[in-house]
């Protein structure tokens, strides 16, 4: 294996001496959906020496057409993706170290989850979750990458704490996000091309590279042959409750909620009390008649109106139901 990365020493930003650069770092990418897998594939390929993958859902049969680490049997198994993006991503490079957390990051728990991290990638579809790495990011004085898509449609942006604007100076600079892939749907080129620029200024930072960094907002459609970047330099807000001089971190004290519609999902996530005992609950449920199935990381069964999938972390999926206060019946109805 030692000419594994031959290709990539002999280019000559990157060298011998940055090769060793990636091998020493840390990256910690947060969704593994689309972007996720196509960025994590690719940091594995290229030798970062530690990769945390981070999601809180399973493996679905309409994540195949895009989310490249995931098969048919991942799908039927209902694996979480964190654990099968593993699995995969040490098959392709046995060298790096993967670490896969099947979690839903939180407030309480992100800080957590990004203390080893060199660099943090969000691969996300969620804006309260990218709010919450900008905090914890500008806190920790942490480099992260955002990146979205939709349709054909992608951006995507870096920040450096107390260089760059951070996301919270952005807000009203970027375009809400009213719209998803479940409702506009997503082409695999546009995912491909949002990771191909978030890997290459991932690969410019771990090798100390800063000055080949983009530093603009990107922005592209595919299929309109548009693209746009913008400079965001002088959006930096001193006042800035994020990254400003006397910054709070909002986002990092706010209390998580308990009951969460999940955007354009027609589920709601509840957030439950401390990790929970799969087996105890297939019981539970068997003693009522209720039939489910379970693998090591979550227990799923069916109603006549909802799939239910609960997760050993302690959280629960309540698909077919968009309203929280209905999910909380059925939740009572099920786990209490």
């Amino acid at each position: 294996m030692t000419d594994r990365y031959s290709r990539q020493i002999r280019f000559r930003p990157i060298g011998q001496d940055g090769q060793n650069q990636l091998a020493e770092r840390c990256v910690v990418l947060i969704g593994l959906g689309a972007l996720g897998t196509a960025s994590a594939e690719q940091l594995v390929r290229a030798g970062v020496g530690r990769v945390t993958l981070i999601d809180r859902d399973y493996v679905e049969w309409s994540n195949l057409q895009r989310q490249q680490l995931y098969t048919e049997r991942d799908a039927r198994e209902r694996l979480p993706k964190a654990v099968a993006a593993k699995q995969r991503l040490c098959e392709v490079n046995s060298t790096v170290t993967i670490e896969a957390i099947v979690e839903d990051v939180t407030a309480t728990n992100i800080e957590r989850l990004v203390s080893q991290a060199d660099l943090i990638m969000d691969e996300t579809d969620n804006f309260a979750i990218r709010m919450l790495i900008n905090d914890v990011a500008a806190q920790r004085e942490i480099p992260w990458i955002y990146g979205a898509c939709v349709a054909s449609y992608g951006m995507t942006y870096t920040v450096l704490p107390q260089e760059t604007p951070c996301l919270h100076c952005l807000l009203n600079h970027l375009p809400q996000q009213q719209e998803t892939c479940d409702t506009r749907g997503i082409i695999s080129p546009a995912v491909q091309l949002v990771a191909s620029h978030q890997v290459t200024e991932t690969l410019k930072l771990l090798t100390g590279a800063k000055a080949a960094l983009r530093r603009t907002l990107l922005s592209f459609d595919l299929w309109t042959n548009q693209q746009s970047q913008i400079d965001v330099t002088s959006l930096k807000q001193s006042a800035c409750p994020s990254c400003g001089d006397a910054a709070v971190y909002p986002y990092l004290n706010g209390t998580p909620l308990q009951f969460v519609t999940l955007c354009g999902r027609d589920t709601v996530q509840v957030r439950g009390e401390g990790e929970r005992d799969l087996v105890r609950l297939e019981n539970e449920m068997l003693a009522r008649g209720i039939k489910s199935q379970r693998n090591p990381y979550l227990l799923m069964f069916e109603t006549t109106q909802n799939r239910i999938v609960a997760f050993a972390d302690g959280r629960i999926l309540i698909h077919g139901e968009a309203d929280p206060e209905q999910a909380k019946r059925t939740y009572t109805a099920y786990f209490q």
